[in-house]
């Protein structure tokens, strides 16, 4: 197994660069996910691991080997794709085996490692099936298979879950995460699903045109986004943005909404804001509370709201309204759903205010 350590690596399309000198140590045995939009280059970085494409600039290792001019096969990697890429005509086992015989390994370790593969991923009973008589998932786990036999130092996934449903997905996810556990290999994992990212990674990196906007733990990219596109991106549904600024009253600073609404500013930015600075406040869905009356609890804020458009998911709803002129969701506990038009109070927790300089779009706390 091996770490992999990418250093100012740059890809270019002729005269277009789609990676902006990107830097990157993932540890042996780590289960790193790069997630962002279409477009952002988190594909093209794996392709590039891979060896399926060129490194304009920069180094990629894997271990203590420098891997820019090493061919895939050398590589001792193991790719999964987002198509399964099995051979209809060929049972699981000989699908699962084929790149051990390829290799030419004797037939009784070619045996091993397959009855071995298929008894983490429970594929043991479909051996001797085709591809055609599996489910998406069966097919997923033995294009998986297929992997695991290889006994590579380093695991590349790309997006190998977007062709399944959601039941599915959810399903899938918890054997890959089964299977690092079993497994111990350095994993890197591409995604556009941010609640996949959040589900299985040890550390996100979080990519938008090329360049890594931030690298942390789940629950770091959550708590503590770096900008104003990380807290977009992570959480679902999205975290609300109000347009503010910092005003002076009773010697003290507050937050002031385009209508004259007020918001406290947030302890931990005492000596981080100034009168007159223009802010956005971030409120996360998770941290504001649609309330039927007026009382809300310690350390929250009141702010007055009428839904607008209702959406029951059985223990909560998630309620739309409008506060200073923007569209922000709310939760609402409990199985008694709001009514449209409805008056709330949507109680905002202060310690999870997060407050964005509105030029830069850069986190002040």
């Amino acid at each position: 197994m091996a770490s992999v350590s990418i250093r100012n690596v740059k890809k270019r399309f002729d005269t277009v660069e789609v990676i902006h000198g990107l830097d990157l140590e993932i540890a042996h045995q780590e289960f790193v996910v790069l997630v962002g939009p279409s477009g952002c280059g988190k594909s093209t970085m794996l392709r590039m691991v891979a060896g399926l494409e060129d490194v304009s600039d920069g180094e990629i290792w894997i271990g203590d080997r420098k891997v820019n001019n090493v061919e895939p096969k050398a590589r001792n990697i193991a790719m999964v794709f987002q198509n399964y890429a099995l051979y209809p005509h060929m049972t699981v086992f000989r699908n699962i085996a084929f790149g051990l015989r390829a290799a030419k390994l004797p037939k009784d370790q070619v045996e091993m490692r397959v009855r071995e593969a298929a008894e983490i991923l429970e594929l043991s009973d479909l051996l001797q099936r085709r591809p055609a008589e599996l489910s998406g998932g069966q097919r997923q786990r033995v294009a998986m298979g297929r992997a695991i036999v290889r006994e590579p130092e380093v695991f590349l996934f790309d997006e190998p879950l977007s062709n399944l449903d959601a039941q599915l997905r959810s399903q899938m996810r918890t054997e890959i995460t089964k299977l690092h556990q079993k497994v111990r290999t350095t994993v890197i994992y591409v995604t556009h699903d941010q609640v996949e990212a959040m589900t299985l990674a040890d550390r996100i990196v979080i990519m938008r045109d090329g360049y890594i906007q931030q690298i942390g733990t789940p629950t770091e990219v959550y708590e503590a986004p770096a900008n104003m596109f990380v807290a977009r991106f992570i959480g679902s549904p999205a975290m609300n943005m109000l347009k503010a600024a910092v005003a002076v009253r009773d010697g003290g600073l507050e937050l002031s909404l385009e209508d004259g609404t007020t918001l406290p500013v947030p302890a931990r930015a005492n000596g981080r804001l100034t009168a007159g600075m223009e802010v956005i406040a971030g409120i996360r869905p998770d941290d504001l509370f649609a309330l039927r009356g007026t009382a809300v609890g310690e350390g929250q804020w009141p702010l007055a709201a009428t839904a607008s458009v209702v959406e029951p998911l059985g223990p909560e709803s998630l309620v739309h309204a409008t506060i200073a002129g923007r569209t922000v969701i709310a939760k609402a506990h409990g199985r008694d759903v709001p009514a449209v038009g409805e008056a709330l109070t949507f109680a905002c927790v202060l310690d999870h205010l997060h407050v964005f300089d509105a030029a830069t779009e850069q986190a002040i706390c």
